[in-house]
């Protein structure tokens, strides 16, 4: 035996429950999840005195962590896919709490450079490295609830802003001059929680058996299909279609959190303390997204499912501005959260459908170039078209409505690989 954790003792379970591993994903998912708390922050740093950031500059933070985030997960993945899954989230949950960490030591706009470098560029990495690891492991324990498995793997990731958000706002409002001082509690707690889920990872042991599921052991007499190695995959244009459709999904969607706090106070007149919590509520539909879209993929298929998605963020982005009403503001908003999330709770299934788990890692932590490529367009362009002083908020969101609509002819052109279209009944 080696010292990895590929390899586990015991029976054909590993001696695991493997619904133990959803826990400590879920867990692990939670605490850097919370990165999509920061619209909160953004409009503190806004207002604060010693800052008072524009809001393209306010939005930089979260801008560099989205886009941070290939980055790690492609290093994560890697490295996964030969030593295992608990060292890997280990070490990522460790980065990502320090850069939280180097972030409250920022005091005033001259820091702007560290509050990047800390949130954006450690975290971010961090978070990438983390974020992969249950992602591509729990597709091995659960080949029986692919699509399912893979939503609850991300669903802690979208709940992570549902209590960080109402925390954030309390923690800032001790002394809202210096926003930056609630990351060093923050940073403490996403430590705890991310080592406390990633502590019990493991792959399952290569005679691993689901009952009633016995295709996934080696003696099956029908033909396995074919698992594509990261290089095969780059090799097919399923790879790049899949990697687009999932950066316009993100693009659509990061481009109202990243202005979630500010819309919802510009648009439907909350109040501050609303807002922040009105971020906590939608992140509810973030997470639930992820579970929801990804079990309705298994039955609707993976690509009318985001169809469906595409085209549901598209027409209550362009109703968003007009939604001067508190109550349509909050439904329209969910619905869009809801969708982003459910991209990132379906997508992980549908690599799984056209390329294979094997080599899942690799090949899913690379597609996560979508995530940084619409974490990086989407609230740079909407920050841009809505300005500052009075935001233009019908342009804004009129073309991130627009771009979501028309995205949605990828997913008609965008077929299973035909080395696999028959073991997935495509």
């Amino acid at each position: 035996m080696t010292h990895t954790d590929n390899q586990t003792a015991g029976s054909a379970t590993g001696g695991v429950n493997r619904w133990l591993l959803v826990a400590g994903g879920l867990l692990l998912q939670f605490s850097i999840g919370a990165v999509y708390a920061w619209s909160v922050f953004a409009k503190a740093y806004q207002d604060a005195e010693p800052w008072q950031l524009s809001k393209v500059e306010a939005s930089l933070p979260f801008t560099v962590t989205i886009g941070m985030i290939f980055v790690g997960s492609y290093v994560g993945g890697r490295i996964q896919d030969r030593r295992g899954p608990r060292v890997v989230a280990l070490a990522g949950g460790v980065i990502y709490a320090i850069g939280i960490v180097l972030a409250s030591m920022t005091r005033g706009s001259e820091d702007l450079w560290l509050l990047i470098a800390g949130y954006g560029v450690i975290s971010g990495f961090g978070l990438g490295v983390a974020y992969i690891v249950p992602i591509a492991m729990l597709q091995k324990w659960f080949p029986d609830k692919k699509g399912l498995i893979t939503g609850l793997a991300v669903g802690g990731f979208g709940f992570g802003a549902v209590l960080t958000s109402p925390v954030a706002r309390w923690l800032i409002d001790q002394d809202e001059a210096q926003p930056s001082k609630a990351f060093l509690w923050l940073g403490i707690a996403y430590l705890v929680m991310s080592l406390a889920g990633a502590s019990i990872f493991r792959n399952p042991p290569s005679d691993y058996v689901v009952p009633g599921h016995e295709r996934t052991t080696a003696t099956t007499t029908e033909p396995a299909a074919e698992e594509y190695t990261e290089k095969a995959a780059l090799r097919t244009p399923q790879w790049y279609l899949l990697t687009a459709i999932l950066t316009l999904n993100v693009t659509a969607g990061i481009a109202l959190i990243s202005q979630a706090a500010a819309s919802a106070e510009g648009i439907a007149d909350y109040t501050a303390a609303g807002a922040a919590t009105v971020v906590g509520i939608l992140a509810i539909f973030n997470g639930a997204g992820r579970i929801v879209w990804a079990a309705a993929s298994d039955r609707i298929g993976r690509m009318p499912a985001f169809a469906a998605m595409l085209a549901l963020q598209g027409g209550c982005l362009l109703l968003l501005p007009h939604a001067e009403n508190q109550a349509l503001w909050l439904a329209l908003a969910a619905v869009v959260y809801l969708c982003y999330g459910g991209g990132f709770g379906t997508m992980p299934a549908t690599a799984g459908d056209y390329f294979g788990v094997r080599y899942a890692g690799a090949i899913y932590g690379l597609m996560l170039i979508g995530w940084s490529l619409g974490g990086v367009i989407g609230p740079i362009v909407i920050s841009a078209l809505l300005g500052d002083g009075d935001p233009n908020y019908t342009l804004g969101y009129t073309t991130i409505g627009i771009i979501a609509l028309v995205s949605v002819a990828l997913t008609l052109i965008t077929k299973v690989p035909r080395a696999r279209r028959e073991a997935v009944g495509s």
